[in-house]
């Protein structure tokens, strides 16, 4: 049941930033590259500047979504409750977004660390298309190291593909 007075909350898709290529030790155990670490630094700077805090961070069990969580961590402030789960490695985007689903009514604020297609996929089913270049600049791709944020008007139980409203999409460029 929604509370009283609450009007929206916040979903942030952040993908991870961009990994060392595959080696023998396969996809899940890819770390940051230089750029990676980098260009996750300079996300860090922007969630300070634009002051978003999840409440809850959902991350994959990867390494390189791990790692770029550990960068951005000391940015997100009051910490979060994080919760790493090997169920959002490469899901797709009915995957997540039945794990969004499954989120408690009372949390209000939300980043979900992961790959892509799979959140770009959801970041374009979840949309409501009203967001104009926004749309747009999602629809051409979801960059390492990206982050879509979105206004969500019902609760995560509730949520559904428009259910959303894509309110900025920022790149460490």
């Amino acid at each position: 049941m929604a509370r009283l007075g609450k009007s929206m909350n916040a979903l942030y898709l952040f993908r991870h930033a961009k990994a060392e290529p595959k080696n023998l030790d396969g996809d899940r155990d890819r770390v940051l590259a230089e750029r990676g670490r980098a260009d996750a630094k300079a996300m860090a700077a922007i969630v300070v500047k634009r002051a978003i805090a999840p409440e809850l961070v959902l991350c994959s069990g990867a390494a390189r979504t791990r790692e770029t969580l550990a960068i951005l961590l000391p940015a997100l402030n009051p910490a979060p409750r994080i919760v790493t789960e090997d169920e959002i490695y490469l899901a797709d985007a009915r995957q997540l977004l039945k794990r969004l689903r499954s989120v408690p009514e009372a949390v209000e604020s939300l980043m979900l660390i992961g790959h892509n297609p799979g959140l770009q996929e959801l970041a374009l089913l979840l949309s409501d298309r009203s967001s104009g270049p926004q749309m747009a600049k999602l629809a051409e791709g979801f960059p390492t190291a990206a982050l879509a944020c979105f206004d969500v008007l019902l609760p995560w139980p509730a949520l559904q593909p428009g259910g959303a409203t894509l309110t900025a999409m920022l790149t460490p460029a």
